[in-house]
C-alpha cells in the first residue's frame, strides 16, 4: 500500500513539473512555438521509474497544460502521441542501463529519440488531428513538424540530465526504481 501511494504522489508531482516547466520556461525557437521543457520531466521520469511512470507523466501532464492555457484545443493528438514516446524511451532507458558503454547508449539514442518523436508527434499526433479536423494528414504533419523539431531536440538534450539524476533518485525512492528495472 505505502509503495502504491507513493508512486501516485511521484506521479501527480511529476505531471506538475510538467506543467509548471511548460508554462514558466517558454523559449521561444519558432515563429509561434516554445520548446516543451515538460519533455525534460517526461524524460527523466521514464529513465529513473520506468516507461509507465514516463509515459503517465507526459500524457496526464499534456492534458493538464492544455486545460489551463487553451482548453482542450491541441490536446489529443500531443497526448496520444506522448505514448508511444514515453513508452519507448522507457524501455530504452531498462536497456541503457545494461550497457557498459554510456558513450555508446547516448549514440544509440539518438536516433531513437528522433524516430520515436516521428512516430509520436508527426504519426500518431498528425493522424489525431488530421480525423478531428477534418485535414489531410499531410497538411497536419507539415504544421507539427515544427513541433517534432523541438521535442526531439528537448528530449536528446535530457538524456545527459537522466543519468545524473538515476542515483539521486535511486537513493530517495529505491522501490520505485527497482521496480522500473523489472
Amino acid at each position: 500500500m505505502k509503495t502504491s501511494v507513493q508512486k501516485l504522489a511521484l506521479l501527480a508531482v511529476g505531471t506538475a513539473l510538467f506543467v509548471v516547466l511548460s508554462l514558466c520556461l517558454q523559449v521561444p525557437v519558432f515563429e509561434n512555438y516554445y520548446l516543451c521543457l515538460g519533455y525534460v520531466v517526461m524524460a527523466v521520469y521514464c529513465w529513473c521509474f520506468g516507461p509507465l511512470a514516463g509515459t503517465v507523466v507526459g500524457f496526464f501532464g499534456v492534458i493538464l497544460y492544455c486545460v489551463v492555457i487553451s482548453g482542450l484545443r491541441g490536446m489529443p493528438g500531443w497526448a496520444l502521441g506522448n505514448i508511444p514516446i514515453g513508452l519507448v524511451l522507457g524501455f530504452y532507458a531498462a536497456a541503457a542501463r545494461k550497457m557498459r558503454s554510456r558513450p555508446l547508449a547516448l549514440a544509440l539514442a539518438v536516433p531513437l529519440v528522433i524516430a520515436v518523436c516521428a512516430l509520436g508527434i508527426l504519426g500518431v499526433k498528425s493522424l489525431t488531428e488530421s480525423l478531428l479536423y477534418l485535414q489531410p494528414f499531410l497538411v497536419r504533419v507539415g504544421k507539427n513538424f515544427t513541433a517534432f523539431v523541438a521535442d526531439a531536440a528537448v528530449l536528446l538534450l535530457s538524456l545527459p540530465l537522466c543519468w545524473q539524476l538515476e542515483r539521486p533518485a535511486k537513493k530517495l525512492f529505491p522501490q520505485l526504481c527497482a521496480k522500473a528495472k523489472e
